[in-house]
């Protein structure tokens, strides 16, 4: 657990990164958003996406995570993205979740694909999975239970400052009260 704790600290103090951008197939993870019912507005009528398959997470008191992924604009991507945050607070294991974050409109795609876009603690993240779904933000915390999400009750989403972001967790227990910020780097791909 110390390995990737002091593994994620110097990725954030120096701001690690791959240096080729590729396209890589993440239609697997793109598939499993699509399948939730409600996101089909948002796959729909969004500008671009930007999709992470896999965000590894891990705290002991002082915490981060990082991710790669790649962003979209009418279906085709466009250029690879890296998640880091950083945290402090009362935090205790690991977990990795996948995450897309829908863009309204042009402003919000330029904005996130400026090179260097950072989500403050107050972003809202709505989670998609089978069992539970949850909800955080500036307006408050709340948490509710479905049978899953074929049965088409979802959570009410829609933007918030021209992005909605959503996560699907995919393993881990982590024990979390923390502060921290996603921030995003942008490579656009050499097509």
């Amino acid at each position: 657990m110390k390995k990737i704790l002091y593994l994620l600290f110097f990725a954030l103090l120096f701001g690690i990164s791959t240096a080729v951008a590729e396209v890589k197939d993440y239609s697997s993870t793109i598939s499993m958003f699509r399948d939730s019912p409600a996101l089909t507005k948002f796959f729909s009528n969004s500008y671009g996406y930007a999709v992470f398959p896999t965000i590894a997470k891990a705290g002991y008191i002082i915490g981060g995570s990082y991710g790669e992924g790649q962003v979209y604009l009418s279906g085709k991507p466009t250029g690879m993205t890296t998640v880091m945050e950083g945290s402090i607070g009362l935090q205790l294991g690991g977990k990795a979740f996948s995450e897309i974050i829908f863009f309204q409109d042009k402003r919000s795609y330029d904005e996130f694909t400026s090179g260097n876009f950072e989500f403050g603690a107050t972003a809202q993240v709505i989670a998609i999975t089978a069992g539970a779904e949850a909800r955080a933000g500036t307006g408050g915390a709340s948490a509710g239970a479905s049978a899953g999400p074929k049965t088409g009750v979802q959570a009410e989403a829609d933007y918030v400052q021209g992005m909605a972001t959503f996560v699907h967790g995919k393993g881990g227990l982590m024990y979390e009260f923390s502060v921290g910020g996603q921030k995003f780097t942008f490579t656009p791909f050499s097509i």
